[in-house]
């Protein structure tokens, strides 16, 4: 039997069936849609999540000249009656505007026209058709040129292949508000929002050749900016319990996939960087990541997890609400990093515009984008809220760090008074400096494992150090009997200093535990580190770290 393939970066369901790749079956999705039937349905679900594959499902089980084959052996397969009466039997029209992504509105139009081109083009045979006026013939060419009305563009293809196939036609729309983020960072939201709402408007309401249609997408705009000329849209986020098994990997697809694939012991480490997810009432993991994950177990010998869903997309907006929190939000964001939940009332059907706002909507944005789950919904609307898992985790400390070292270099003054210490000897002095900047930290530091806390202040030594120029930094390097944690030689005065890190668990081990630092040096003999270079001196710190304090140890 052939070695089935990780579907990495396909989106197209035909290719899927047809090249022995491995396919979670979501097929289920074509029956609850039928059965909850809506003329406008929007899901949205995080980037990563299996949208894509869905819609492009989609198109393929309804689409008039299908290859009915691909569904063989697929759950809806098992719904003959309906099969017979929908498979293969409606036209489609599918676009993606995932790449509507201009830097102006103009160029951010003619991306929009070049799908519709696109589209229109694989129907230009429809010119010859005896069905169609010579009105719609004419516009036929035109948005095959590129030269119509865009605003009516959906609309007018949607009359052509109504009147050509005599059924009325299904409209999917992938990514609906990615045009909408790219004009909002791009300052031509208000141009966007006009265009999105004439076309939506045009094509999905009181369109009599509309039969029903599906828009997929991250986050959930207001009604009142884009749909406000629509009636009543169905709107299945993340935290309905329609359609909640469809998008993403349930536990039993998971478990069953690692069985199939011969990587069932590696349940444990899945569950824990990948799962944790909650849409509605399924416990969900994130596809983009199993699928990476089993691809690289089953290829390579490297079995440490990787970020995949993190690395696979913008997190400028993790740094953006770590510049704008206050004191508590980076308090609650700390208790999130800890593994507790934070209870919030959330606003699900933003705009672009009014994310930054309010300080309360930033827990909306990291819901919706997949940054924080929910544990609990409560019956005045509010949720717990939590980190989903370990991948996540690391992306809020990373973020965190980064703009934590940041704050302390934008503090000129304080940096020069903490060289200026740490140069002399000035332990009482150095300790000060760590304690404010320590102060100015998020919480997290209450919480998570050993490994976590140590790793923290390590880094935020080397990140104070490395600003320095004319210094060597070096970090865990073999010294002696062992592994200094931080080296630092002045390459200009030839002044070496050799500093170890220690985490206290109560306060009043901190000066016990400085001094066991000091020990570490000693006993070790880290100063052999420096016996090709004989500097002028070497200075030993020995630092322990408790919550927002230290203890700073000199010889």
């Amino acid at each position: 039997m052939e070695k089935l393939r990780m579907p990495i970066g396909v989106d197209d369901f035909g290719k899927l069936r047809t090249n022995n790749f491995y396919y979670v079956d979501k097929s289920g999705m074509i029956k609850e849609l039928l059965e909850n039937w809506g003329e406008v349905n929007l899901f949205t679900r995080p980037r990563r999540f299996g949208k894509s594959i869905n819609m492009s499902m989609l198109k393929y089980f309804f689409e008039i000249g299908t290859d009915k084959s691909l569904f063989d052996g697929l759950t809806i397969s098992k719904e003959t009656e309906l099969c017979e009466e929908y498979m293969g039997k409606y036209p489609v029209i599918s676009i993606t505007l995932k790449q509507v992504t201009g830097a102006t509105f103009a160029a951010a139009e003619q991306n929009l026209w070049e799908q519709i081109m696109a589209f229109a083009d694989n129907f230009n045979f429809l010119i010859e058709s005896d069905r169609l006026s010579a009105r719609d013939k004419r516009n036929l060419q035109k948005l095959c040129n590129g030269t119509g009305n865009l605003d009516a563009s959906l609309k007018q293809m949607s009359e052509i292949l109504y009147k050509h196939y005599g059924k009325k036609v299904i409209i999917l729309i992938d990514e609906y508000d990615a045009p909408l983020q790219k004009a909002y960072e791009n300052n031509y939201y208000d141009d966007m929002v006009g265009l999105i709402r004439q076309i939506f408007g045009y094509a999905l309401k009181s369109n009599d050749s509309l039969f029903f249609s599906v828009l997929t997408g991250c986050m959930r705009i207001s009604k009142e900016s884009i749909f406000s000329d629509l009636n009543n849209p169905k709107i299945h986020s993340i935290s309905d319990e329609r359609f909640d098994e469809w998008f993403g990997f349930t536990e039993e697809e998971t478990v069953r996939m690692l069985n199939e694939l011969g990587l069932a012991e590696h349940y444990e480490v899945t569950r824990e960087w990948y799962d944790g997810y909650r849409f509605g009432g399924q416990d969900v993991y994130c596809p983009w990541d199993v699928i990476n994950w089993c691809d690289q177990l089953l290829n390579t010998s490297d079995r440490i997890p990787q970020n995949f869903w993190v690395n696979s997309g913008a997190t400028d907006i993790i740094r953006q609400i770590a510049e704008q929190s206050d004191s508590i939000t980076r308090d609650q964001i700390g208790a999130l990093i800890e593994g507790r939940t934070v209870r919030m009332n959330l606003v699900q059907d933003l705009t672009y515009r009014d994310m930054m706002d309010q300080p309360e909507n930033i827990w909306s944005i990291l819901y919706t984008t997949g940054y924080l789950t929910h544990r609990t919904r409560y019956e005045d609307g509010s949720y717990d809220l939590s980190i989903p898992n370990r991948e996540v985790k690391n992306i809020f400390m990373t973020k965190i760090d980064a703009w934590f070292t940041a704050k302390i270099l934008e503090d000129e003054d304080g940096l020069k008074e903490f060289f200026a210490a740490f140069t002399s000897g000035d332990a009482e002095t150095l300790e000060d400096c760590l304690n404010y900047h320590l102060g100015e930290s998020v919480s997290y530091l209450d919480g998570g494992n050993y490994e976590d806390k140590e790793t923290f202040y390590h880094g935020l030594l080397l990140g104070m150090l490395r600003t320095r120029k004319g210094w060597e930094i070096k970090s865990e390097r073999e010294a002696g009997n062992g592994r200094a944690d931080i080296i630092a030689f002045n390459l200009r005065k030839k002044d070496a200093y050799i500093i170890e890190v220690k985490y206290s668990k109560k306060d009043k081990d901190l000066n016990a535990d400085a001094q066991e630092a000091i020990d570490q040096i000693n006993r070790l003999r880290y100063d052999q580190y420096f016996s090709q270079r004989s500097p002028k001196s070497i200075r030993h710190y020995g630092i322990a770290f408790c919550l927002k304090q230290c203890r700073v140890l000199t010889e």
